[in-house]
């Protein structure tokens, strides 16, 4: 009986924290948003945000981008050729980078790269005290650290996901019409009838926007709450890895319901 209500306490306790951390990680998304303003009149600290989270995550967006494309080029011919289609291979690697990779493997990039790095910066700043030391000299980290660092991923990961699919595109376009010898017409002929901007183009960049919002802002939520300790800010870093990467998997499911459903 007592261990029965040992696992009770232990279940309760787990919902509850969980409960409390997803209350505060609200808060604070609404005191970014309030702060916003403050972030905006001094927007040269988010543009140097943008550089350090877009600019300086490009070398393996793009790597990866035209790794992707080719692989998706290489698989997509020899299933098409299967059926006679072999000319609709550039529709195939379009629709499944712009609708789905593009979105979905620049926001676990992003999270791997980025997302940690502003973890790992937020939690030490916060374990230095360098937070406490602002609010003592009247200054609003959020408003000065906080804000500027969600709205530069927030603007660079739908441009991130823009340049993944390109780049992947161009990718599959080497396998495919380079390498394998797939007319080049028919490449870019089928795929400029068959790729629709409002349902496919439009509908990923929303999803890079949503996918922007939730990885930034976990990430800066980590760092904010991580303990001021070395293992602290570790093992937050570790959470913004494994959190954004199921919240991204999960809203793409999400989304993707509500936009075949539309």
């Amino acid at each position: 009986m007592k261990s029965l209500i040992n696992f009770f306490e232990k279940v309760g306790f787990s919902v509850t924290s969980r409960i409390h951390r997803l209350g505060t990680a609200t808060r604070l998304f609404f005191l970014i948003l309030l702060a916003s303003g403050e972030s905006f009149k001094r927007f040269q600290l988010t543009m140097k945000e943008i550089y350090f989270t877009g600019v300086m995550s490009l070398v393996i967006i793009i790597v990866s981008a035209f790794f992707v494309g080719m692989v998706l080029g290489l698989q997509g011919y020899y299933t098409l050729q299967k059926y006679g289609s072999s000319e609709a291979i550039g529709v195939l690697v379009a629709l499944a980078l712009v609708r789905e990779l593009g979105p979905v493997v620049t926001a676990l990039l992003f999270a791997g790269r980025a997302g940690t790095a502003i973890t790992a910066e937020i939690g030490l700043m916060k374990a230095t005290e360098q937070l406490s030391a602002m609010e003592m000299m009247a200054v609003n980290p959020v408003g000065r650290i906080i804000a500027p660092r969600f709205w530069a991923g927030v603007i660079a990961m739908p441009i991130l996901a823009a340049i993944f699919s390109m780049v992947g595109i161009l990718g599959g376009y080497v396998v495919a019409v380079i390498v394998i010898g797939v007319d080049e017409g028919a490449f870019w002929s089928q795929m400029q009838a068959n790729v629709d901007f409002r349902y496919d183009i439009v509908n990923g960049v929303i999803k890079s926007l949503v996918f922007g919002v939730a990885c930034t802002i976990i990430a800066l939520f980590e760092g904010y709450d991580a303990p001021p300790t070395a293992e602290g800010v570790s093992r937050a870093t570790t959470r913004t890895v494994v959190t954004s990467s199921l919240v991204i998997l999960g809203l793409d499911f999400i989304l993707t319901s509500f936009m075949i459903g539309g």
